[in-house]
Order: C-alpha cells, then sequence, then structure tokens
C-alpha cells in the first residue's frame, strides 16, 4: 500500500503523535537537520510517542510506500530520495520489504536503494507475504529477487534475506511453516542486537567520517594550491574540476589515502561549481596529526571500554522489554512454540462441553492436564503463526505448570477462534471465563 506519510516511532511516558514542524524544533530529538527538506516533507514527516519498553531501546522509522507505475508520475513534492539518504547514514539498521507475489523493483525503488549505498551492513531483505505462494513458486520468487537485487545493489556479497509472512494472521500454505518461523526468530534475533551494538557502530562511523574528513582537507588543499594568486581563477577552477579523476590519483599516489575514502567524483563536482577555491584553507598539518593519533590510539582505547559497559545497558534494556511477555522481541521459553476489542465471544461463559470430546482425545494425565507437546498441534491446525499462537498460551495457562487442563485448554480454543474472526487478542484472560477458577489458580 502506498501511504502519504513519513513517521517514527518513540518512547514516551504519554502516547501523542508530534507534526514535521514541531519535530525539528524540538531540542530533545535529532531532527532539527531536516527542515532543510522543505515544509512540503515536513507536513508529511511526524513522530509517534508510545509507551513501550522496546521502544526505550529502539526509534522505529516507517517510510511511505515506493511509488511504481503510473503513480511514479506523480511529484512527492520533495526531495524523497534525500530524506532517505539523510536517514540511511544515520540509522543502525535499513529493512526492504518486498512481497512474493510483487517483486518488481520501480523507478522510485532503484533510487531508494542506490540512495542507501554505502550502507550495504545495515541492510536486510525480508522476502514478505511468502505464504501466498508453493514451495516451487516461492523458489522462483527467491532467485528472480536475487537476480533483481544484483542489478541494483551491484556488490558480490549476497544481502541476508529473511523469507517468511510477517503478521498474525493464518496462513494461507502453511508448507513452510518451519522456515517461516526460522526466519521470523533470525530476523527479531538481528533487531534484538540493535540496540546492544549502537556504541559500536557510533564509534566505527566515528571512524569513518575522520577518515574521510583527512581526505576532503588534502582534497581542499591541492586545490587550494593549484589557484592563481590574482588573474585567471574562475578559467583555473574549471579546469581542475574538469580535472577531478586525475587530482584524486594524484593524491592518493603523494598520501597513500585508499581510493575507497575519495568521495564520488561527479557529486563533489557539482558541489564544487558553486565555491570559490580561493577561500579554501590550506592543509593544517597538526590536526591532521592529531587525527591520526585519534584515529590509532585513542579510538582504539575507547573500543576497549565499551563492551563491558555495552553488555550491563543491553541488558537493562532487555529486562525492560521482558515485563511485555510473548513480545516479539522477547522469546519466552515456556511455551511449547519457541523460544519465548470487546465482542460477544469475551462476554459469554466458557463453552466447556463444545471442546470436552478433544481434550479427551488428547490423552490427559492422572490429573486431567495435557503437556505442551500434545497441545501443540491441535494449536497450530489453525494455521496461525506461532508469535501468535505463543500469546494464546501465555493467556490460556492460567496458573504457569506449562500444562492445560479442561479450563485452560477452552480458553485456549476460545482464544484461536477469537484470532481466526479477525479481531485482536485480549491482554488478559475475560474475567468472565475465569469465574470459579480464581481460587484454584491464585499463586
Amino acid at each position: 500500500a502506498v501511504v502519504s506519510t513519513q513517521s517514527t516511532g518513540m518512547h514516551g511516558e504519554q502516547d501523542q503523535v508530534i507534526p514535521g514542524n514541531a519535530l525539528v524544533v524540538d531540542h530533545k530529538r535529532s531532527y532539527k537537520v531536516l527542515s532543510r527538506f522543505g515544509n512540503n516533507f515536513l507536513q508529511r514527516f511526524e513522530g509517534s510517542v508510545i509507551s513501550n519498553p522496546v521502544l526505550q531501546g529502539l526509534t522505529i522509522l516507517d517510510t511511505p510506500g515506493v511509488l511504481s507505475g503510473e503513480k511514479q508520475r506523480i511529484s512527492r513534492g520533495y526531495d524523497f530520495t534525500g530524506v532517505v539518504q539523510w536517514f540511511a547514514e544515520r540509522v543502525d539498521m535499513i529493512i526492504l520489504l518486498f512481497d512474493a507475489h510483487k517483486l518488481d523493483i520501480s523507478d522510485e525503488f532503484q533510487r531508494v536503494i542506490e540512495a542507501c549505498k554505502g550502507n550495504d551492513t545495515k541492510i536486510r531483505i525480508v522476502l514478505n507475504k511468502a505464504d501466498k505462494v508453493t514451495n516451487q513458486q516461492l523458489m522462483r520468487v527467491y532467485g528472480a529477487l536475487m537476480w533483481s537485487l544484483g542489478k541494483v545493489l551491484n556488490t558480490p556479497e549476497v544481502a541476508r534475506v529473511y523469507i517468511g509472512s510477517f503478521w498474525d494472521q493464518p496462513y494461507q500454505n502453511d508448507d513452510n511453516r518451519k522456515l517461516f518461523e526460522a526466519e521470523e526468530e533470525d530476523l527479531f534475533k538481528d533487531i534484538q542486537q540493535v540496540p546492544r551494538g549502537a556504541i559500536i557502530r557510533k564509534l566505527n562511523d566515528l571512524i569513518k567520517r575522520s577518515r574521510l574528513a583527512k581526505t576532503h582537507a588534502y582534497i581542499i588543499s591541492h586545490l587550494k594550491n593549484e589557484m592563481p594568486a590574482v588573474f585567471g581563477k574562475d578559467a583555473k577552477q574549471k579546469q581542475l574540476i574538469a580535472n577531478l579523476p586525475a587530482i584524486f590519483e594524484q593524491i592518493q599516489r603523494a598520501t597513500g589515502l585508499p581510493a575507497g575514502d575519495f568521495p564520488k567524483i561527479d557529486d563533489f563536482a557539482d558541489i564544487l561549481r558553486d565555491c570559490d577555491f580561493s577561500t579554501f584553507k590550506k592543509l593544517n598539518l597538526p590536526m591532521i596529526e592529531a587525527l591520526d593519533k585519534m584515529i590509532s590510539t585513542e579510538l582504539p582505547r575507547l573500543m576497549s571500554q565499551v563492551p563491558q559497559d555495552q553488555e550491563v545497558a543491553h541488558e537493562d534494556y532487555m529486562q525492560s522489554v521482558r515485563k511485555r511477555d510473548g513480545g516479539a522481541l522477547y522469546d519466552k521459553n515456556e511455551t511449547p512454540f519457541g523460544l519465548g476489542t470487546t465482542l460477544d465471544i469475551l462476554n459469554a461463559p466458557i463453552p466447556v462441553a463444545d471442546y470436552q470430546y478433544e481434550f479427551e482425545q488428547l490423552g490427559p494425565d492422572s490429573e486431567g492436564k495435557i503437556t505442551g507437546t500434545q497441545a501443540k498441534a491441535p494449536m497450530q491446525d489453525s494455521k496461525l503463526p506461532n508469535t501468535t499462537l505463543k500469546r494464546i498460551w501465555t493467556l490460556g495457562d492460567v496458573d504457569k505448570d506449562g500444562r492445560l487442563d479442561i479450563q485452560e485448554f477452552c480458553i485456549v480454543k476460545q482464544l484461536i477462534k477469537l484470532k481466526l474472526d479477525g479481531h485482536e487478542l485480549p491482554l488478559e484472560v475475560p474475567k468472565l471465563w475465569m469465574e470459579g477458577l480464581e481460587d484454584r489458580y491464585r499463586r
């Protein structure tokens, strides 16, 4: 779906939506620079503040849907690619989402991917809605996706692709259920590590920017030295811009700077055309020496102090996430499904008789209970994703003993029915379902 708003999800004590113009003047946020993209962008940019422990360690940015087909002719009214590039340089992870039944890479999507270049290690590919195709079709879709991406990304390294159906509705084709669940678990683990590695990534970006700044200083100094003192400045400046490839090669040979630290020639030339080279500064060797010392000595010493502090900070963050039992970023091991709306059905007593026969067929033990292994198969018959079944198990296992009696089994079946009818799960078991059971389950 194509949406017109670019929004960011942030943590806060009270839920609220902050418009873009207000967001960029908020000194507590880091979006002030975005004001340069103009009012048309800011009218479509907003921040959603949510009281959720997951967002204490993460800020999630949701971009508008990429235009395709005839819609590409519609102007967004702002530099969409430029905005994407600005965020790509600052985020810790970039997720490119593809639908299994729609792999076309439109012209705008290609520009978006190209804007992310230089941040290849941050990119993750998600092949979504894979339950809508068969096993054979999925193999062809995956191959077609990698072929299409290979032409755009233009890198020998293969990007990590996560395959699945990332929503909480029943699978249309559950032949690949185990694959989808393993991929989903890997993706959430990958996301879970983002706060943990944030400090290292910031230091890495600091080193990267320091190296680029050093190269930039040598280029500017060279251009300054080549300028005439009085006459012919404009002609000389145009000549230097035209000879940038040779100048870069000359600086590289003289200084030993890596070719990868030099800017893109076309982009750099466009910027230089609006500059007056005579105003450039000459190379400050003491500052270059101080920069080299920082890169070779100070930053490695700082990085050696990071792991222990980072581990403590990550554990504090995960403790807060653990309060949300069954949350996607927290694996709850007690369930048999892996690591980790007011409706009529919620306002009616549990129909125990409807599920009595099915429960007895599962072979309850002498205490009248079935294990998680016994309950797993009939629950998976619903074709609901395991992330949803985890939540249902967590709610249904009222006494938290890892087993279900007939009442708990009925609660589970009712929750499954509720979800299959297209409704959201309640945050807790309805009190009406618990009547007569409170004393029994009170811990």
